[in-house]
């Protein structure tokens, strides 16, 4: 079984950064990682994703602002996110699958295991 733990959600700025952990445990190797987010009365959006061999991708409305990363040694997957803006803000999730191409394939929003998600509310 695997579990995911996130932090670091919070309220700031425009043009202010967080930076959210997820605390994975049980068996993780060789998975896919990815950090979705759902905003009020909108569909979940997919964000970024790891894929095993730190292949990245991140959504088009992110790039370039958002980064996300993963410790291997402490297995906790990360996401910062700089220059954020009011439409950032949003209930972050993130997720794991053991189906290692759903990294690949960007209308993947059905990953296996989830964290409980932390809110970021970013106020103009």
């Amino acid at each position: 079984q695997v579990q995911l733990v996130e932090s670091g959600g919070g309220s700031v700025q425009a043009g202010g950064s967080l930076r959210l952990s997820c605390a994975a445990s049980g068996e993780t190797i060789g998975m896919c990682w990815g950090w979705f987010r759902q905003a009020p009365g909108k569909e979940r959006e997919r964000v970024a994703t790891f894929a095993p061999g730190a292949v990245t991708r991140h959504v088009d409305s992110v790039r370039g602002r958002f980064t996300i990363s993963k410790d291997t040694a402490t297995n906790t997957l990360y996401l910062q996110m700089n220059s954020l803006k009011p439409e950032d803000t949003a209930m972050y999730y993130c997720a794991a699958d053991r189906r290692t191409w759903v990294c690949y394939d960007v209308a993947v929003r059905t990953f296996t295991y989830w964290g409980q998600g932390t809110q970021v509310t970013v106020s103009s």
